[in-house]
């Protein structure tokens, strides 16, 4: 199993940015597919997008779609959330997950490593 950490978190202003980290130990990133989800207080786990094993294809929700970009570099096993043009909507607690399916995939059973999560808080 992989172990998680996320950073890059914090506060910023309603149409700033933010890089968020998601750092990987105990197994190779490149073995899993990677996925970004968010929660917000009171409201349902968000599947926020997704990235391939080789970083060849990425997946975003339609609320994040030209606003956020995913990335990831193997070599660092280390994977990142850019988030630019942030509206007071996407705050809420990012976490990173791994999933060893050989597809992005939405559904939050089919991951089966999580980070603990960073605080993003856009105020508006």
């Amino acid at each position: 199993q992989v172990q998680l950490v996320e950073s890059g978190g914090g506060l910023v202003q309603a149409g700033g940015s933010l890089r968020l980290s998601c750092a990987a130990s105990g197994r190779t990133a490149s073995s899993y597919v990677m996925g970004w989800f968010r929660q917000a207080p009171g409201k349902e786990r968000e599947f926020v997008g997704g990235i391939t094993r080789l970083g060849s294809r990425t997946y975003y929700v339609d609320s994040v779609k030209g606003r956020f970009t995913i990335s990831r570099d193997n070599a660092k096993n280390t994977v990142y959330l850019q988030m630019n043009s942030l509206k007071s909507e996407d705050t809420a607690v990012y976490v990173c997950a791994a999933s060893r399916y050989s597809t992005i995939t939405s559904n939050p059973v089919e991951y089966d490593s999580w980070g603990q999560g960073t605080q993003v808080t856009v105020s508006s």
